[in-house]
């Protein structure tokens, strides 16, 4: 059961990745025909909406088929990662074999947009990614259980991370919005317009690569504990 459980959702994550990849081709090919970069091609308010609608509705299709693939809460947040992480990895590499798209596993990508814009380098999430595959693997091929200490590592990390991706939009937001401007114009509106002007700048690594370890050490300590359980039973 637990390897027909992998398969098909592995499967589902293959072709989810391929329908998203498929879904930006198309973005791409109307608003950059001459290839991705920044600062951002203005859209509709209607298609920024849609894609802020597709974002969530996508994360939801995750969580679905972790609900459905595991037993417990543990085995849910298993399948849930593995899926989000198969996903991720097989967008790239569609985008790739479609589009020539990332050149570099350096260049600069739009990651996600909920909240505000999350951006970095594509090697990021690639890596989290592995990352994700492998704490899934274990959860599911121990049976694990976690415990608090293993959330606060995992959270922690996270948290971490998800700063770093959002870092220097952040910076780049404080630096044009000022006080006078929102009396103007509503903070929603004037994101909107800033977020086309946006051109990254450096990408914090020491805070992503201090994420990417406290969730390294949590995932270890997992193991380890994984693997004294299985000895003493």
């Amino acid at each position: 059961m637990k390897n027909r459980t992998l398969i098909w959702v592995t499967v589902f994550a293959i072709t989810m990745g391929i329908f998203e990849g498929a879904v930006v081709v198309y973005l791409r090919e109307l608003y950059y025909p001459n290839g991705f970069e920044f600062p951002l091609t203005p859209i509709s308010n209607p298609l920024a909406i849609t894609e802020l609608i597709r974002e969530f509705a996508s994360i939801i299709m995750l969580i679905s088929i972790g609900a459905l693939a595991g037993n417990t809460f543990s085995q849910r947040f298993a399948w849930f990662i593995y899926s989000f992480a198969i996903w991720d990895i097989i967008y790239y590499v569609f985008l790739y074999l479609i589009l020539g798209w990332p050149e570099s596993l350096l260049i600069w990508d739009v990651l996600f947009l909920l909240p505000i814009m999350w951006t970095g380098p594509v090697i990021t999430p690639i890596l989290l990614s592995i990352l994700m595959i492998l704490l899934a693997l274990i959860i599911t091929n121990f049976e694990v259980k976690l415990k608090r200490k293993n959330w606060l590592f995992l959270i922690s990390g996270s948290v971490i991370v998800f700063i770093s991706f959002i870092w220097d939009f952040s910076k780049f937001l404080i630096k044009n919005i000022s006080n006078n401007e929102l009396k103007i114009t509503s903070f929603d509106d004037k994101l909107f317009d800033l977020s086309v002007e946006y051109i990254p700048g450096s990408f914090p690594w020491p805070l992503f690569i201090l994420g990417f370890m406290v969730i390294s050490a949590g995932i270890f300590f997992i193991y380890r504990n994984a693997k004294v359980n299985l000895s003493n039973n």
